[in-house]
C-alpha cells in the first residue's frame, strides 16, 4: 500500500503543483457523502473557479471568452469522466488525478 501512496505523490508532483491537488481534494471532499456534480454546482464553489478561472487568464495574457460558461464547463468535464454521479468517498486517488487533468486542460486551475 505505501507503494501506491509513493506512486499517486509522485503522479501529483510530477503532472500538477501540490497546492492545486490539495485545493481540488478540499472542494471534493467538503462534502463526502454528495455527488460530484452537486458539490461543484454550489453557489461558492461556482465563484471560486470562476474567479480562478479569470485569474488565470489574466496571468497567462489570455482574454476570457465572451460566452464562457463556468457551469457548461463543468458539465462537459463531467460528461466527459463519466463523474458527475460520483460521489467523493468512493474516488480513488486515480480518478482524482484525471479530474484534475480535466479541469486544467480546461483551464480551470485550484489553489490551496
Amino acid at each position: 500500500k505505501q507503494w501506491y501512496h509513493r506512486r499517486v505523490r509522485e503522479a501529483v508532483v510530477s503532472t500538477q503543483s501540490t497546492g492545486e491537488w490539495d485545493g481540488l481534494t478540499r472542494i471534493v471532499f467538503t462534502r463526502k457523502n454528495k455527488s460530484l456534480a452537486a458539490i461543484f454546482k454550489s453557489k461558492s464553489v461556482l465563484e471560486l473557479l470562476t474567479k480562478n478561472y479569470n485569474i488565470f487568464c489574466s496571468l497567462n495574457n489570455t482574454p476570457v471568452p465572451e460566452d464562457f460558461d463556468i457551469k457548461r464547463t463543468l458539465d462537459e468535464i463531467f460528461q466527459s469522466n463519466e463523474m458527475g454521479e460520483t460521489r467523493s468517498r468512493t474516488m480513488s486517488n486515480d480518478q482524482l488525478l484525471k479530474l484534475l487533468e480535466s479541469f486544467n486542460s480546461r483551464g480551470i486551475h485550484f489553489s490551496s
